[in-house]
């Protein structure tokens, strides 16, 4: 397993920019094999999502788990926000122990590169949408007690 970082002792690298995954590495035996690990790291966490930055590896490279099922996402860039938010309580591997809620677009467009290097471009609803803002946020060095909302009114 890779080590997951975390609050206090690593906020200085949780809120670095990820730079872009050099895609001609994709197919290399040892990054499909950091591929595996990272998204076992985050099913043995019991997370729904993992970004790069909380294993201490500031590159664009997220894993989700929608549906019971693991994706990985290499450089996702977010084209297309719905108007339509929602609010609803949200927690961090980086961040144990903190839940709060947070206001985030209903729906999102995608595009990404899949684990062998095919563009790929989705929409994705509700928690999956969710999921993978919080993740990017990651990418971007930002944290969820960032966008925290108490009342309406931010923290």
């Amino acid at each position: 397993m890779l080590k997951i970082i975390t609050l206090p002792k690593y906020e200085k690298k949780l809120r670095q920019l990820s730079k872009p995954f050099d895609t001609t590495l994709i197919n290399l035996p040892a990054t499909q094999k950091f591929f595996d690990e990272f998204t076992k790291t985050m099913l043995a966490a019991d997370g729904v999502g993992l970004a790069a930055p909380q294993i201490d590896r500031p590159i664009r490279v997220i894993t989700v788990n929608i549906n019971h099922q693991a994706f990985i996402l290499i450089n996702p860039k977010i084209t297309h926000k719905s108007w339509l938010k929602d609010i609803m309580e949200e927690g961090c591997l980086s961040v144990p122990n903190i839940y709060g809620k947070v206001k985030r677009h209903k729906n999102i467009t995608l595009e990404y590169l899949d684990r062998q290097g095919k563009l790929q471009k989705n929409k994705f609803s509700n928690l999956a949408a969710r999921i993978i803002q919080h993740e990017i946020d990651h990418l971007d060095g930002i944290l969820f007690i960032d966008k925290l909302k108490y009342s309406g009114g931010a923290f």
